[in-house]
C-alpha cells in the first residue's frame, strides 16, 4: 500500500505538467479535457492520481515564466485589451470576464472567454445582425446543469472569442465572484497590466 504513493504523487505531478504544456502550446482552455487527455497519453487510469486544477495552473505558471516569459505578458494584454472592448459593445447583455484572460494564465493560442446572461440568447444574435458583425455557432461540449443556452466565436483583432450564453436567472448561481469579472474589473486588470509593461527607470 505504502509502495503506491510515491509512483501515484510522481504521476499526479507527471500528468499536470503534460496538462499545462497542453493547455500552454495547444491552446486548451478546459481543465478538465486537458487533464484527462493528458492521462490517457500517460496511461493512467486511476482516477485519484488526476491533479487538481490548481496544481495544474501551477504547472502553467510555471511553464509560463519559463518558455513564453516575454511573449506570454503581452498576449494577456491583448487579451485583456479585447475583453473591455467586447464587453462594453455587450455591455447590455451583462458580460463577465472568465477563464484565462482573468486569471492570467492565457498564452498564445487561449480563447477570450467571456460570459453573457441576457433575458433571450435571441437579442444577442440580433444584436449581431444588426451591426453586420460575423460569428460562427458552436455546439456546447456536454449536458450539465452550467452549460450554456448557446455559444458564439469570432475573432476580434486577431484575438479568438467565445461567448457563452446563459439565462438570465442563471447568472447569481453562476461561478464564484473570484472566477469572473465585470467590465470595471477587467478595466482595473487592464491599468494594472499596463503599469507592470512600464520600463523600470534607469538606476533601478
Amino acid at each position: 500500500m505504502h509502495s503506491h504513493a510515491p509512483h501515484s504523487g510522481t504521476l499526479r505531478r507527471e500528468i499536470a505538467a503534460l496538462a499545462a504544456r497542453m493547455m500552454a502550446e495547444d491552446g486548451i482552455s478546459d481543465f478538465g479535457f486537458a487533464k484527462r487527455k493528458a492521462a490517457k497519453q500517460l496511461g493512467a487510469s486511476d482516477s485519484d492520481a488526476l491533479p487538481n486544477n490548481a496544481e495544474i495552473e501551477a504547472e502553467l505558471r510555471a511553464w509560463q515564466a519559463l518558455y513564453q516569459d516575454e511573449e506570454q505578458p503581452e498576449r494577456l494584454y491583448e487579451m485583456r485589451s479585447a475583453a473591455v472592448e467586447v464587453m462594453r459593445l455587450l455591455a447590455d447583455f451583462r458580460p463577465y470576464l472568465t477563464g484565462g484572460a482573468l486569471d492570467g494564465t492565457a498564452g498564445r493560442y487561449s480563447e477570450l472567454e467571456i460570459e453573457l446572461f441576457p433575458e433571450s440568447a435571441k437579442e444577442v444574435e440580433i444584436f449581431f445582425l444588426n451591426q453586420d458583425f460575423h460569428y460562427e455557432h458552436r455546439e456546447p461540449r456536454r449536458p450539465a446543469p452550467n452549460t450554456p443556452e448557446a455559444i458564439l466565436s469570432f475573432d476580434w483583432d486577431d484575438v479568438p472569442v467565445r461567448l457563452s450564453i446563459y439565462p438570465a436567472g442563471a447568472e447569481r448561481s453562476g461561478r464564484r465572484g473570484q472566477e469572473r469579472a465585470r467590465l470595471a474589473q477587467v478595466e482595473a486588470l487592464l491599468a494594472s497590466s499596463s503599469l507592470d509593461q512600464q520600463p523600470s527607470p534607469s538606476g533601478e
